[in-house]
């Protein structure tokens, strides 16, 4: 019998962690969706050390929503949520967004990204948000996992990157209770 997930708040010395799984499940995830070029350099051993100071950063001041699910007391995933970035230009009413939701290969298919996503979206709630957006690349075949909990798209974009361009589309829940 598969053990179960546990899905708890981050805190601080989780950072590693979530930096180990940031930067893995970006390989496991995007490998053959961007340029290769890019995915190196978000990968590398330099990202994950960037990485590891910006959650640890984040931890500390604790403003954004970071849960974790652990499977024998290993952090195999993460999602982190907050306020629509500024940068983030959706249209409607959707004041919280979900900034990342990443589980290793080995964790996935066990439940961890509906588990993650819901404690992220009920802390949001709880905090007085009403509608979640996400960005999520246009490629990720993770895309329709987002749709089948019931996300609508609300608009498009593309970035340049070093060696291509990344097309994501946002979606959105206008209550984010129906995440949990």
């Amino acid at each position: 019998m598969p053990e179960p997930v546990l899905i708890r708040p981050a805190a601080p010395p989780d950072a590693a962690r979530l930096a180990h799984v940031h930067v893995t499940g970006w390989r496991e995830t995007y490998a053959g969706l961007m340029p290769s070029e890019f995915l190196e350099r978000m990968t590398d051993e330099a990202m994950r050390q960037r990485r590891e100071q910006g959650w640890l950063h984040t931890l500390s001041h604790e403003t954004d929503c970071v849960q974790v699910a652990e499977l024998d007391g290993q952090v195999m995933g993460f999602a982190s949520g907050g306020a629509l970035r500024p940068h983030t230009v959706i249209p409607g009413d959707y004041a919280a967004e979900l900034y990342t939701l990443y589980a290793l290969r080995e964790a996935q298919g066990r439940g961890l990204g509906r588990l993650l996503f819901g404690a992220v979206a009920r802390e949001l709630h709880g905090r007085g948000s009403v509608g979640l957006a996400l960005w999520v690349l246009a490629a990720n075949p993770t895309r329709q996992f987002y749709v089948h909990l019931g996300g609508r798209e609300l608009g498009q974009k593309v970035e340049a990157v070093p060696g291509g361009e990344l097309a994501e589309v946002a979606l959105g829940w206008p209550q984010i209770q129906s995440l949990f």
